[in-house]
């Protein structure tokens, strides 16, 4: 059996080891040569040139590695011509083209539409209907105290630098990532320590605080990309688009940087609707806004995007899931906390393991994390390329219970696409705080229970002495204490007076003392449990899974004369642009009739569609279809009967005019595989030219 492959340490030593080797060697020969002796001067140049092989085939095992080499250039040469392609194509081109466009600002032209519109509409059917979810439509325009209670106005910032000399803005985090990334991959001669160091800064980028994040841009001397000017002190700038409602100007708004605020506001309306019963989810598609710090890597991070979110509300002390059985037996690639903090690659794990060891807190947040992966790989995503990576505790807020990530590998590396999350109660408590309207749900006794209530009442006079700015995080904190963690540090308080107590907002300890919170335990005789519910949050960004699409999609091949390479996309028929295209083979009034009667039978099952009657070969009007993704061409060579071509295997075959629509119809609607459709109907060589 062949032994596990090097590590990237023990290569960087072994290339260092090797180029030391050289550099010894070559000081050896220019000695030799100095000296003037020349017995052995030959044999030391042959020794020198076998080093520098040696030195060379370790710097291209380390290449491999790492992914630099050929692999960056390949990705390079994926994304251009990705790009390119969808841009003549006008599946999308930068907003306001004709004034110079406006970075982070994208205009989706027809095809790029109808992709859009496709993966929407199998969104709503592979969840909303499958689960029976409400949906709702909220405005765009939040008032500020929605989203002072959710947190945003406060904490929804990243952190901003500024070119000194010119004013340009840059994402401090970004420019320290790219510096460290980018020495990785292409520094070859980094001592191992000094990689461990970077690895090190790129695992804890989301921890460092401003006064860190400066310290390293200014120790690695990074400086403005575009005019190598130096840069200020990082500081937050807040994402949120700021507006006033109303002409007086008096109140404050945003711009929506999350739909989800709009489902929580609404619970209560929501939970009656549902007849107060518990669990049920609400679900939202819409416009989300964040102004970017420095908008790039085209449709994944902009300014404008769309979010289809989820809430599902359960109870916090059932978090079953009738339908898990569905999903159980998934097996996928998932990237669990203590892999990545051991330094492993993600593994291939089956979901019922996942859950019942506890690796996913829950069985409802393991059962959307399943249905997600279903509904990711049936759009077209390459499953080998697709992970769920867990949040590892610097990423987790305070309150959350689990956090996993889809993550989608396209040639800008691994990119999150949906979040799906367990933020507990924390939304609901706080709108309910904010408002004074009570956002809780209801549980019936059938008899009168007595129970035992967990009461923790914080200070709030002692601990804005104590904290002062930091009064609001310490009191969230204590206040979402698990009964476990609340009774522990009572009994702490009762022994010694005072505790340390972590705060994760605030990233360290604080020291609780007993004045600062009452905890006991009360006995009660209720006839209904009052609790506020826990949500399950899976939120998609809809553009970033487009754009993965599109490169997942995306492959060339041969002309037939392979004197070219054709550029086709290999949609499923479900996400498709256009579900087939109708060629007459030749230009006559009898093929024309026959192709406009097909057409009309094709709009009247649903089914989108064009007409090509261009004077061009039929092979070539093949290869325009095939580059914007159309998976079924019709030829129409006579009045009765037609050939149906499939996209990717170019295979043939023939149907009756009159079955056309029915056979597409099901092919696009999953009803029917080609394999199904080849069986049935004769195969059939079609007209062919050197396009094809």
């Amino acid at each position: 059996m062949a032994g596990a492959a090097p590590s990237e340490d023990a290569l960087r030593r072994a290339l260092a080891e090797r180029q030391a080797a050289v550099d010894a060697q070559a000081e050896a020969v220019r000695s030799l040569k100095a000296a003037g002796v020349k017995t052995g001067v030959d044999a030391a140049v042959e020794a020198l040139k076998a080093l520098k092989i040696e030195a060379g085939a370790a710097a291209r095992r380390l290449q491999a590695a790492v992914g630099s080499g050929g692999g960056g250039g390949a990705r390079e040469e994926l994304r251009q011509a990705v790009a390119n392609t969808l841009e003549r194509k006008l599946f999308y081109i930068p907003s306001f083209k004709i004034y110079r466009g406006v970075a982070g600002l994208y205009d989706y032209g027809p095809p790029g539409c109808a992709v859009k519109s496709n993966i929407l509409a199998f969104w709503r059917q592979h969840f909303v209907l499958e689960e029976n979810m409400l949906e709702v439509d909220c405005p765009c325009v939040t008032p500020e105290v929605v989203l002072k209670a959710s947190g945003h106005v406060e904490k929804f910032t990243d952190l901003m630098v500024k070119d000194e000399k010119t004013g340009t803005c840059y994402r401090a985090d970004h420019l320290l990532k790219d510096f460290c990334k980018d020495k990785l991959e292409k520094d070859l001669t980094l001592s191992p320590e000094t990689a461990a160091e970077f690895k090190h800064v790129l695992a804890v980028l989301d921890d460092l605080s401003p006064e860190q994040l400066g310290a390293k841009i200014k120790e690695y001397g990074i400086v403005a990309p575009d005019t190598k000017n130096p840069l200020s002190a990082p500081y937050p700038f807040n994402l949120m688009f700021q507006t006033s409602i109303g002409p007086a100007g008096l109140s404050v708004g945003y711009m929506r940087p999350e739909t989800a605020q709009g489902i929580f506001v609404n619970f209560k309306d929501l939970y009656n609707y549902n007849g107060q019963k518990l669990p049920f989810a609400a679900a939202q598609i819409g416009q989300a806004f964040r102004n970017e710090i420095s908008p790039r890597q085209g449709l994944l991070r902009v300014r404008e995007f769309t979010l289809a979110e989820i809430e599902h509300f359960v109870d916090p002390e059932d978090k079953s899931h009738p339908k898990f059985a569905d999903v159980a037996d998934l097996e996928f690639l998932m990237f669990p906390r203590d892999l990545q903090l051991s330094g492993e690659s993600a593994k291939l794990l089956k979901l019922a393991d996942a859950v019942s060891k506890g690796t996913v807190n829950n069985e409802t947040l393991g059962y959307f994390i399943g249905r997600v992966y279903l509904f990711l790989t049936r759009l077209g995503i390459d499953k080998s390329r697709l992970r769920f990576r867990q949040h590892l505790p610097n990423e987790m807020a305070h309150y959350a219970a689990d956090c996993w990530d889809a993550e989608i590998e396209c040639s800008y590396g691994w990119i999150e696409c949906v979040g799906i999350a367990d933020r507990s109660a924390y939304d609901l408590k706080a709108h309910s705080e904010k408002s004074g309207v009570t956002l809780v749900a209801h549980e019936r006794f059938l008899k009168p229970k007595e129970v035992e209530k967990l009461v923790i009442v914080p200070s709030k006079k002692d601990l804005g002495l104590a904290f002062k700015g930091n009064q609001k995080m310490v009191l969230e904190a204590l206040e979402a204490m698990s009964e476990k963690e609340a009774m522990d540090m009572k009994a702490a308080l009762e022994s010694k007076g005072e505790t340390n107590f972590q705060v994760c907002t605030l990233g360290k300890d604080v020291v609780i003392t007993k004045k600062m919170v009452s905890i006991s335990m009360e006995k009660k005789m209720e006839h209904q449990r009052v609790f506020t519910p826990s949500v399950v949050e899976p939120s998609f960004g809809i553009g970033r899974i487009i754009y993965c699409l599109f490169e997942h999609s995306f492959y060339t091949r041969p002309s037939k004369s392979e004197e070219e390479q054709l550029n086709v996309f290999r949609f499923p028929p479900i996400v498709a642009p256009i579900k087939c295209t109708v060629f007459p083979l030749v230009k006559l009034p009898e093929l024309d009739a026959a192709a406009k009667v097909l057409a009309k039978e094709l709009t009247a099952a649903g089914i989108s569609h064009i007409i090509d009657t261009a004077g061009i070969s039929i092979g070539r009007r093949y290869a325009r279809t095939d580059e914007i993704g159309v998976p079924f061409a019709v030829t129409v060579d006579s009045a009765t009967e037609v050939t149906i071509r499939e996209r990717d295997s170019k295979q043939q075959v023939r149907v009756g005019i009159n079955e056309v629509a029915s056979v597409v119809k099901q092919l696009t609607e999953g009803q029917s595989t080609w394999t199904d459709v080849e069986f049935k109907y004769p195969s059939h060589l079609g007209p062919q030219d050197d396009q094809e």
